[in-house]
């Protein structure tokens, strides 16, 4: 459920508002448990959604590092690399 909760910061280039509001979704939908909420509490899912997609966006603008930027192909095939090891499978 929570394959879009990634690490946003540090990346070159910067986190989209696409990347941002697809962790915020993920993230509201495992706090509430739900995939597809009803009518009745979609209003208030969409109102946390934009709300930590706003609030993600100001901690990443916020945050300071002296790392240097993340490569996000490099970092993609690492996690490719992970997972057929981990799962026994060829890495893509």
């Amino acid at each position: 459920m929570c394959r879009n909760i990634r690490t946003l910061h540090n990346f070159d280039p910067p986190a989209t508002d696409d990347e941002i509001r697809a962790s915020a979704v993920q993230y509201v939908r495992k706090i509430s448990g739900s995939t597809r909420p009803s009518q009745a509490n979609q209003e208030v899912i969409d109102h946390a959604v934009d709300r930590l997609t706003e609030l993600t966006r100001e901690l990443l603008d916020g945050l300071v590092t002296h790392a240097p930027p993340k490569n996000r192909e490099e970092e993609a095939a690492k996690a490719r690399e992970r997972a057929a090891k981990r799962y026994g499978t060829a890495a893509a």
